[in-house]
């Protein structure tokens, strides 16, 4: 005789609904959190009111600027600053439009900042990325006393080298060249090597003897292990090299002599002084100092993030 066990019971719903999920309760705003939110707004809108500033004179004319110097838009709105700052208007133009008749070639200089910036940018980085590995993980008789020479550098104010590198530029014959404008600075800084010094010093070295093991040389596990991990740093760099390059303003004035070697920080200068009889152009001044801005501005938003990052990294552990 078989006997069939009992079919188990359905189970009964549970006619009380789910308590709903928890809120996340509110951190109620103390004093010190309202201060410090009040003290960001104002920091933020101090870096921001010189670029609006920038862009409401670079849309006003010259003739209806000094009845609205107080104006907080734009007075007299046009874009003829824009075309003058480029260098789309005629002499007539620009007079009618209260201009001083003078306008910049800006495609030629912003061209010219981009590979003076670019040059110095990628060969900074590359040279500084090998000194600082060789610091940091080489053996070598001296190193250390060599690394002091490089740190000693950064106390070295940038005036007091500014004529040996212009009688060396001179001797070479690149005064008046785009590569004698980069050359100074386009091999190595003190403060490029010490920075990914100071990164690659925190990789750990068990990574790079792994890949000694699995027969990589020196150059080969600096190439495609140390760099990689360190391209936050690398990025970060490269980002504040370039800015450094495109504004600079001092080395340039000494080396440039025409408007084939004439970089936009310089050009800005020369436009400005077009009209030494009258009133700057103000709102083209502006207009082209906004446009020469302009990449900048895009490219540290582009990589914002990452520098935020990386300024304070302490290493791969």
């Amino acid at each position: 005789m078989t006997t069939t066990a009992p079919a188990p019971a359905a189970p009964v719903a549970d006619p009380t609904p789910p308590p709903p999920p928890a809120r996340r309760r509110r951190r109620r705003p103390t004093a010190g959190r309202v201060l410090g939110w009040a003290v960001l707004a104002v920091l933020v809108l101090a870096t921001l009111f010189p670029f609006y500033w920038m862009l409401r004179t670079a849309l006003s004319t010259n003739a209806a600027l000094p009845g609205g110097a107080a104006d907080p838009v734009p007075v007299g709105l046009s874009a003829e600053g824009f075309r003058r700052a480029l260098g789309l208007a005629s002499v007539e133009e620009s007079l009618a439009d209260g201009g001083s008749g003078a306008s910049m070639d800006f495609p030629r200089y912003l061209l010219n900042s981009v590979v003076v910036a670019t040059l110095v940018t990628v060969c900074q980085v590359f040279f500084s990325a090998m000194a600082a590995y060789a610091f940091a993980r080489l053996r070598w008789p001296g190193r250390d006393a060599v690394y002091a020479v490089f740190l000693a550098g950064l106390m070295v104010p940038t005036v007091f080298t500014l004529l040996p590198n212009f009688l060396l530029v001179r001797d070479l014959g690149l005064l008046d060249t785009l590569p004698g404008i980069a050359l100074p600075t386009m091999l190595m800084t003190p403060f490029a090597v010490f920075f990914l010094r100071q990164f690659f010093a925190g990789i750990s070295v068990e990574v790079e003897e792994a890949a000694k093991l699995d027969g990589a040389g020196r150059f080969r596990t600096f190439f495609t292990v140390v760099l990689p991990m360190a391209s936050p740093a690398v990025a970060t760099l490269a980002v504040l090299t370039y800015i450094t390059a495109w504004n600079d303003y001092l080395w340039p004035l000494l080396v440039s002599q025409s408007d084939g070697s004439r970089v936009l920080t310089l050009a800005l200068g020369i436009f400005r002084a077009q009209a030494p009889q009258s009133a700057p152009d103000w709102a083209g001044l502006m207009a082209a100092t906004l446009l020469a801005a302009l990449p900048m501005l895009l490219l540290f938003l582009a990589f914002a993030k990452r520098i935020v990052n990386s300024i304070g990294f302490t290493g791969i552990k």
